[in-house]
């Protein structure tokens, strides 16, 4: 069979619908004759051939509000030959596209998390997808909490859960080069530490975390980048937190894996439904790292069970934040309670083989039908 899966990037693009889209892309290349259609960054479209996956990076022209504009998708899309077109959703330009016009095949789409921002946007393109929805022969969600609360899943026919998956790194992984910057970072904070993974925006909370953090004890590494670093640093200054807290900016996935062996917790503070499943969460806790999360409408409390793998707070709250951070940095063996039902539940829940084998029944039950 030929599948062709319509993205916003891939990999080595960094993030979390990225890693999905090239783990099912990758992990079904010696079973399907398998393409995946994305933006490129630059002006070109790419060709290339990447871990058996035909992948074509569509030239960008320019990008509105974090949306690619790629005409050269129209050409690429409507034109292709598949027996089944997977969109990865949210994915305005390419959803409205496939709106106007879809080749022939069976049609699938993976709604990976709902559009929150800006406050049009559902209004507008909601209507569009909310229609495509009802069209595709399935809808795929990675947690329950998504099937419930969207109202464009809740229009489709048919809703398949597959939960992400990550590759389990073992109990022995890269740790960090004691004389690389990273370790050297590292050090200088006070134990026990803190890790968050993630980019540097609006709907993760950091703000929240930072104020946390000044209630408590303990150092925090930040990994990440994005829009909001200036503003991150200049409020770990004016919290004083300069000596405990330090921001790493993009880092290897070598130096995040020995980040995650190197620190004590984990806590993803997100604030808005943006966060659909917390993918890093899974990471830290194949580590052995107990998570604090937050009770958003998502997938993300339901990754991480309170008092189980860790513990989950409500957004936007500092001092129910601070309280947990509080309670896990000050008691070792709960810490280390936790870590191991952590890495039990990632081990047999969010295995990256198992999202794979749930999507090959998938796709073959579609077009098969």
């Amino acid at each position: 069979m030929r599948i062709l899966h319509a993205g916003k990037f891939y990999a080595p693009v960094t993030g979390g619908i990225e890693t999905v889209l090239a783990a099912l892309c990758e992990g079904t290349a010696d079973r399907w004759d398998v393409c995946a259609v994305v933006a490129n960054d630059g002006r070109q479209t790419v060709r290339e051939r990447r871990h058996g996956v035909d992948v074509v990076r569509v030239g960008t022209l320019a990008r509105a509000l974090s949306v690619s504009l790629s005409p050269g998708l129209a050409r690429e899309l409507w034109g292709a030959r598949a027996d089944c077109l997977v969109l990865h959703e949210p994915n305005p330009f390419v959803g409205t596209l496939l709106a106007i016009h879809r080749p022939a095949g069976r049609f699938v789409v993976w709604h990976h998390s709902d559009i929150v921002r800006p406050a049009w946007a559902n209004p507008t393109y909601g209507r569009v997808q909310r229609a495509m929805y009802r069209r595709a022969d399935c809808v795929i969600v990675a947690a329950p909490p998504l099937a419930e609360h969207s109202a464009s899943v809740r229009a489709a026919r048919r809703v398949e859960i597959i939960p992400y998956g990550v590759a389990d790194p073992g109990l022995s992984g890269p740790t960090l080069d004691p004389a690389g910057e990273v370790a050297r970072a590292l050090a200088r904070l006070p134990e026990p530490r803190v890790l968050y993974v993630g980019r540097l925006v609006y709907y993760k909370g950091l703000d929240v975390l930072l104020q946390a953090m000044a209630q408590t004890g303990g150092g925090l590494a930040i990994v990440g980048e994005g829009p909001l670093e200036m503003a991150l640093r200049g409020q770990i200054a004016r919290l004083g937190l300069g000596e405990r807290v330090t921001l790493l900016g993009r880092r290897t996935d070598a130096e995040v894996r020995g980040l995650y062996q190197a620190c004590d917790v984990f806590v993803l503070p997100s604030t808005a439904r943006t966060e659909a499943f917390g993918l890093v969460q899974v990471e830290a806790m194949l580590h052995g790292l107990p998570v604090i999360s937050t009770d958003l409408p998502t997938g993300v409390p339901w990754v991480n069970e309170h008092g189980v793998t860790g513990l989950v707070v409500p957004p936007a709250d500092v001092a129910a934040l601070a309280a947990a951070l509080k309670r896990l940095l000050d008691d070792p063996p709960l810490r280390a309670k936790l870590g191991d039902a952590a890495r039990e539940r990632a081990r047999v829940r969010f295995g990256q083989q198992r999202m794979v084998e749930r999507f090959v029944e998938v796709v073959e039950s579609v077009v098969h039908a």
